[in-house]
């Protein structure tokens, strides 16, 4: 067995692996897609006021909240509420919607504006999340981070996934999108947390790509 010394060695060492790996990856997806940004960036102003970008509370690692940055995908101001009520009803396993790829997602949300949609098929209303990852609050691979309120339906175990930074992709979304409910997808949140690897970050970032020209289960 290792020694308790060599055991936190390997961590430490774990861990800056992982840490140089997220910040290769950003800094360079951040330079070879400055165009996309722009695009994007104007697309949204000309589709709809209010700003490109915005900001949302989330909850990190340790539980410590963080303003999470997302392409703006709703229209300005937009009701809070309705999203809390899918949460809810997505924990009672009602279905959001009569889409096979994603029930537990509202694809039909009348708050999502015309190139909200778009990003949301595409993914690309992540990108933004890339500076979070820059400023060591989000990892490129691990559990989504949660809003608040969503944790108001986790079950003890279910916060063992906060062991971990949030990340832009993860096992979830290589295998579950919104194709199952809200306690699959912490079970397999937990699963990474405890078991990650910087070989399973690969496998997963490598995953991310199919799994986004898919689009199965991201409207």
């Amino acid at each position: 067995m290792l020694s308790h010394e060599a055991t936190r060695a390997k961590a430490i060492s774990r861990e800056f692996g992982k840490r140089a790996l997220d910040v290769a990856i950003s800094v360079l997806a951040i330079v070879v897609l400055a165009p996309v940004f722009m695009v994007v960036w104007i697309a949204i102003h000309l589709d709809s006021p209010g700003p490109a970008v915005f900001r949302q509370r989330r909850i990190g690692r340790d539980e410590k909240p963080f303003n999470c940055f997302k392409f703006r995908t709703l229209r300005h101001n937009a009701d809070e509420n309705v999203h809390r009520e899918a949460i809810r009803r997505a924990w009672a396993k009602e279905p959001l919607s009569n889409d096979p790829d994603a029930p537990y997602k509202l694809t039909d949300d009348p708050r999502v504006t015309r190139v909200g949609g778009w990003l949301r098929r595409t993914s690309l209303d992540e990108l933004p999340q890339l500076l979070n990852v820059l400023r060591g609050e989000m990892s490129i691979v691990g559990p989504r981070p949660a809003i608040p309120y969503e944790l108001e339906h986790f079950l003890d175990w279910h916060h063992k996934r906060h062991i971990v930074k949030p990340g832009i992709t993860g096992i979830c979304q290589v295998r579950g999108r919104g194709r199952v409910c809200p306690e699959v997808m912490l079970e397999m949140d937990v699963e990474y947390a405890m078991n990650w690897t910087l070989w399973t970050d690969l496998k997963l970032i490598a995953l991310t790509f199919p799994a986004v020209l898919r689009g199965r289960g991201a409207r």
